[in-house]
């Protein structure tokens, strides 16, 4: 496949059948990808984060109940 160099960027390329620019640094692509790696990686420690929470909020509320129960049942 015969790709078009962009005029002024040594590092893209055009694909004449798409029209599409291809960035074809390696360098940057491996950045982009880190990048990106790292970012998923702290969305799914949030995530992991707020449903440890909620199972928190939860196991908090169940120990509220019995020691209320507890409390009444020693009235």
């Amino acid at each position: 496949m015969d790709f078009i160099k962009v005029k002024g960027h040594d590092h893209l390329i055009r694909d004449p059948k798409t029209n599409s620019i291809i960035n074809i640094n390696m360098s940057e692509y491996n950045e982009y990808i880190s990048r990106r790696d790292s970012k998923l990686k702290e969305n799914e420690k949030v995530n992991n984060l707020e449903s440890d929470i909620t199972n928190m909020k939860g196991d908090l509320d169940e120990i509220k109940f019995l020691l209320r129960r507890l409390i009444n049942e020693s009235k």
